[in-house]
C-alpha cells in the first residue's frame, strides 16, 4: 500500500476518533442534564398537588441549559451524518422528551406534540441532517411518561389528590388510541407500546378503588383535560 494512502487513512481515522470523542463528551453532558430533570420531577410522587407548580419551576432552567448543549452537538456534528452518530446521543435525548412531556402534563394536563418538545429542547429543523428530534425517540419519551404516570396515580392518592388517578386514566387511554392508529414497524418500540396495557390497567384499579369508596364522582363526571396542578 502506497505510504501516501497510509498517511491519508491514519489522519481519517484521527479525525474520526477525535469526532467521536467530542460527541461522546457532550451527550455525556446532556446526560447530566437530563439526570437532573428527572430526579426533579421524580419529587412530584412526593409532593402536594399545591406545591407542583413552584417544582416545576425548579426544573424549567434545566431545559433551557440543554437548548445550549443542543446547539453544540449541532455545530459539532458534520452535514449529513444524523444517522451515522446519533446512538451517541439517542439515551438522554429520550430522557429529555420525557422530562419536557411530563413537565407539560402536570402543567396542563396535555400532550406535548413533537414539534413544541423540539422547540423545548433547542432543537432546530435546520439541523435535520445532523441532529433532530426523530417520531421514534418522541414516542419512546411519550410512553415513558406513561409507565411514569401509572405511579403518579397511586401516588397521588397518598397525597390526598384523588381525582388525579382519573385525569390520568382519562389522558392514558386517549395515548393508548393514539398509539394504535400508528404502524410501528420497530420491534422495541413496538413491545414498549404494548407493555403500555399493563400501565392502564394499573392506574383503572385505582380509579376503581377511589370510585368504589365514593372519593371521587364517576370518571365519567370528570373534565378531560383538567389540569393536574
Amino acid at each position: 500500500m502506497d505510504p501516501l494512502d497510509l498517511d491519508l487513512i491514519n489522519d481519517l481515522l484521527e479525525g474520526e476518533a477525535y469526532l467521536k470523542e467530542r460527541i461522546r463528551e457532550q451527550s455525556g453532558e446532556f446526560e447530566k442534564k437530563t439526570r437532573i430533570m428527572t430526579s426533579t420531577l421524580d419529587k412530584v410522587h412526593s409532593t402536594p398537588k399545591s406545591e407542583i407548580p413552584a417544582l416545576l419551576e425548579t426544573v424549567r432552567p434545566v431545559f433551557h441549559s440543554c437548548q445550549e448543549i443542543t446547539a453544540t452537538l449541532a455545530e459539532t456534528i458534520p452535514p449529513d451524518e444524523l444517522w451515522k452518530w446519533k446512538e451517541l446521543w439517542t439515551t438522554p435525548l429520550r430522557a429529555a422528551v420525557f422530562s419536557v412531556v411530563f413537565a407539560c402534563f402536570l402543567t396542563d394536563g396535555t400532550l406535548a406534540p413533537l414539534v413544541a418538545v423540539a422547540e423545548k429542547i433547542g432543537i432546530r429543523e435546520e439541523w435535520n441532517d445532523r441532529f433532530s428530534l426523530t417520531p421514534e425517540d418522541y414516542l419512546h419519551g411519550v410512553i415513558t411518561l406513561i409507565n411514569e404516570l401509572s405511579r403518579l396515580a397511586v401516588n397521588a392518592v397518598t397525597l390526598g389528590d384523588f381525582e388525579a388517578p382519573l385525569r390520568i386514566s382519562v389522558f392514558a387511554k386517549e395515548v393508548f388510541t393514539g398509539f394504535s392508529m400508528l404502524n410501528l414497524k420497530n420491534d422495541l418500540l413496538r413491545r414498549r407500546f404494548d407493555s403500555l396495557k399493563y400501565d392502564i390497567k394499573k392506574i383503572e384499579e385505582v380509579v376503581y378503588d377511589v370510585s368504589l369508596r365514593k372519593l371521587v364522582p364517576s370518571p365519567t363526571e370528570t373534565p378531560m383535560g383538567e389540569s393536574h396542578g
